[in-house]
């Protein structure tokens, strides 16, 4: 898989947590963000989080 495949890949990953505006985000958020879903926080807080605004 290359890394467009992968980036793709955690993109709908992403979606299908919950998570909104997935696209705008760098791969490390992604995977930051989809590590905090999956220890049970809320998709927006995890997104944010993510991103550094919390």
């Amino acid at each position: 898989m290359d890394d467009r495949d992968e980036l793709h890949d955690l993109r709908q990953r992403a979606h299908d947590a919950g998570i909104q505006g997935s696209s705008k985000m760098t791969e490390k958020q992604l995977r930051d963000a989809l590590k905090k879903t999956g220890k049970g926080a809320e998709p927006m807080v995890a997104k944010q989080e993510a991103k550094g605004y919390l």
